[in-house]
């Protein structure tokens, strides 16, 4: 998305404040409040663009590597979710708000494109930048006046600057969750996939990612195998777990260890999500043993 955008003129007294107004409303009813728009919102579209991208499966890490029609298909994705976030029904465009057919746009990009159907209608605007971690979601009246001249093959027009001014922004320039792969430097993320086998790749990522959350999904895309919580657990000396213990290095769950992690004073963790740590003092230690760790001893441990 464009880094720098214009501010929204959809104020009181601009023709299209009222019925966008309205519109606002009821989508921040639906999803739970605004908060809850802000929390769920990213977060489903996060899992729209991960489950296209399949990671565990096809060993792909980004958006960049997708297939044209996959890169497509996330737009139908986040539509269906979008519908279902905000229990939405099927209209002559893609969904009916207060009676009123709206289409849904999605882009990867710095634009939409609107079609000759959507022209006059209200659309919803979704954005999602993934190399800024950042989203978007807006609503704007298609008017003519509001696209470009220009036009593609299929007779679409993009929202031209000065339309930009005419979007009511719900969400803009709002953080959603970043891209793990994005967030690792490159050396480690070769380090940990030219292991060869779904231990050794697991014990990697957690000597390297140590003190922050690493979530479910991204354990099952390090594993590559059916059974990837297996790897995460301790198997009589060669579970990633077993591994980690060996170099001093705990190996933690939300669900699991949530006590011990609160009390190493580490990062919450969900109940899902892992963390892993190298404690350093006697006492950390002492702890870590009564949760059933056996790490090596340190000088001055009794």
């Amino acid at each position: 998305m464009k880094k720098t955008i214009p501010p929204s003129l959809v104020q009181p007294g601009h023709p299209d404040h009222d019925p966008l107004s309205l519109l606002q409303t009821e989508i921040t009813a639906r999803a739970g409040g605004a908060l809850a728009l802000a929390d769920n919102f990213p977060a489903m579209l996060r899992t729209c663009i991960d489950d296209v991208i399949m990671t565990p499966k096809t060993g792909r890490r980004s958006y960049e590597e997708l297939e044209k029609t996959e890169k497509t298909y996330i737009g139908t994705r986040v539509e269906i979710e979008l519908r279902a976030l905000l229990r939405l029904k099927r209209g002559k465009l893609d969904t009916v708000i207060l009676d009123q057919d709206v289409d849904i746009k999605n882009t990867m990009g710095s634009n939409w494109m609107i079609p000759t159907e959507a022209v006059d209608h209200v659309c919803m605007l979704v954005a999602a930048d993934e190399v800024r971690a950042r989203c978007y979601l807006g609503l704007i009246v298609a008017k003519r006046d509001y696209l470009t001249a220009g036009q593609n093959k299929d007779a679409k027009r993009s929202i031209s600057a000065d339309g930009f001014q005419h979007i009511l922004w719900l969400l803009c320039d709002h953080p959603y969750p970043a891209n793990f792969w994005r967030t690792v430097d490159e050396s480690i993320v070769e380090q940990i996939f030219n292991c060869d086998t779904g231990n050794a790749r697991m014990a990697a990522l957690f000597r390297a990612m140590q003190n922050q959350p690493i979530a479910r999904d991204v354990v099952e895309a390090v594993a590559m195998q059916k059974d990837f919580m297996r790897r995460v657990r301790s198997d009589k000396g060669h579970g990633t777990r077993d591994l980690l213990e060996q170099d001093g290095i705990l190996l933690l769950q939300g669900q699991l260890h949530g006590q011990l992690i609160k009390a190493l004073d580490l990062p919450h963790c969900s109940p899902s999500e892992f963390i892993s740590c190298r404690p350093t003092t006697v006492l950390q230690y002492r702890m870590a043993a009564q949760a059933g760790f056996n790490l090596p001893q340190i000088a001055g441990q009794p």
